[in-house]
């Protein structure tokens, strides 16, 4: 069964506007339509908590609030609401110490930049399919 891309609402923390609009492009190409943006973490979490939505891609180095501090402060959450909500970091990082703080976060997991439509889609699918069988 297909995943109906365009009734799941993402969003898209990432500081770089050229590269968030790529994102949101690319994720467009897939069939998203309720795509919400953030240019950094401290923005994404007040708009993950307005829009509520099922999957985030997040950068992870941003100001004030970089990706490994969003993520800190969401599996820091009580709330079954958002204390489960999937994460994937974009990310050309590929530094050891960097990898192992977002796998202690439970980071869903990791894109490097650039993203192709094909990685982003397959491991799109992949957390969505783990996470709630869809």
């Amino acid at each position: 069964m297909a995943i109906e891309y365009d009734k799941i609402r993402i969003l898209v923390i990432e500081d770089e506007d050229y590269t968030r609009k790529i994102i949101c492009s690319l994720l467009r190409q897939l069939g998203f339509r309720l795509i919400d943006e953030a240019a950094d973490g401290e923005a994404g979490f007040k708009e993950m908590v307005r829009t509520r939505p099922v999957l985030v891609l997040c950068d992870v180095h941003m100001q004030p609030l970089d990706g490994l501090g969003f993520l800190a402060k969401l599996r820091g959450m009580s709330s079954a609401t958002f204390g489960n909500l999937p994460v994937i970091f974009l990310t050309a990082d590929k530094q050891q110490e960097t990898v192992i703080t977002a796998k202690k976060l439970q980071v869903d997991g990791y894109l490097v930049k650039p993203v192709s439509l094909a990685s982003l889609k397959q491991r799109i699918d992949t957390v969505l399919q783990k996470k709630f069988g869809l």
